[in-house]
């Protein structure tokens, strides 16, 4: 199969097609014919070495921690799955940057209707991590006031269509006119740019006061002053590797949190989907042998939604 790979760790010129053998799917394991595979931060991590989810790594490594296609063969334990079912995966071991993959069948599940797989192939992991940073960790409640801080990336774009189904009053952070744009047709009430020096009085006039609850995606000083606005016995949640993490305070409760991936979680996944009518932003798409393009883009950063390799074209 062809398959980007890194053959040692480094810049996004590591990235390169190979010819690789196709995986044969374990017991447990559903084979995956791949059409599309989510770019994320985090890849960038594992190709140049500052992140080793996999242990000693072995190379050549294929990265990719999430993406979309249809069954091609089943483990012989394998009975939730058929061949020919539209899924998306998630594996922190990777391998997703690749026209096959095998993974464990609690870590697969079927495609939301409403998700074409282009659209899932960016979906499960920012997904995942959106709808538990709200449903979860923050507890977000109807009428309540939520700031997404960090709200134009793969998360914060779907973080803030979740809150929104709650009936919640959400304000975003974005920069620039496009930024600005897509938040707020993604349903965001209000929004500010972190970036000028007068945003944490922007946001205390949009909010009228006090926040109750802040999904931090991005760190910094802006966001130490923004934290200042929660009330007392509020809550804040953020992804581990948020950098610098959030400060801890006594008057309101801090959480990091990483998303949990398996039958449960994709199960209520596909119900907030369904209920917020979900729209996927992405980026920018790339065909699998233009995998250092896309982390190149990926460096320059001010991504507005997930980056997608597509990995074969046709009906989906």
């Amino acid at each position: 199969m062809k398959a980007a790979a890194i053959d040692r760790f480094g810049p996004p010129s590591v990235l390169k097609l190979h010819t690789l053998p196709a995986p044969e799917p374990g017991p447990e394991e559903v084979l995956i014919t791949l059409h599309s595979a989510g770019v994320g931060v985090w890849d960038a991590s594992v190709r140049d070495g500052s992140w080793r989810p996999y242990g000693r790594p072995k190379f050549p490594l294929i990265p990719g921690t999430d993406g979309a296609g249809i069954v091609s063969a089943l483990g012989t334990r394998v009975r939730r799955f058929s061949v020919g079912d539209r899924v998306y995966a998630t594996d922190y071991a990777g391998g997703f940057y690749a026209e096959w993959v095998a993974v464990e069948a609690e870590n697969v599940a079927r495609v939301p209707p409403r998700l074409d797989l282009l659209s899932a192939g960016a979906a499960l992991v920012p997904g995942l991590t959106a709808l538990q940073g709200i449903d979860d960790h923050l507890r977000v409640r109807r009428g309540e006031t939520v700031l997404i801080f960090g709200a134009t990336g793969s998360v914060g774009t779907l973080a803030v269509q979740f809150a929104k189904r709650l009936r919640a009053r959400v304000l975003a952070t974005a920069s620039g006119r496009a930024a600005n744009a897509l938040v707020r047709r993604l349903g965001a009430d209000g929004v500010f740019d972190p970036h000028r020096g007068d945003a944490p009085e922007r946001l205390e006039k949009l909010a009228g006061g006090a926040i109750d609850r802040v999904l931090a995606l991005a760190g910094g000083d802006v966001l130490e002053r923004c934290l200042e606005l929660v009330r007392p016995r509020g809550r804040v949640a953020y992804p581990n590797g948020v950098e610098p993490e959030p400060r801890r305070r006594s008057r309101f409760q801090v959480v990091a949190y990483d998303a949990e991936a398996g039958p449960r979680q994709f199960a209520k996944l596909e119900s907030a989907i369904k209920e917020a009518r979900l729209r996927v932003p992405i980026a920018a798409v790339y065909p699998l042998a233009q995998a250092a393009k896309a982390h190149q883009r990926l460096q320059r950063g001010h991504i507005l939604g997930r980056i997608v390799l597509q990995i074969r074209r046709g009906k989906n």
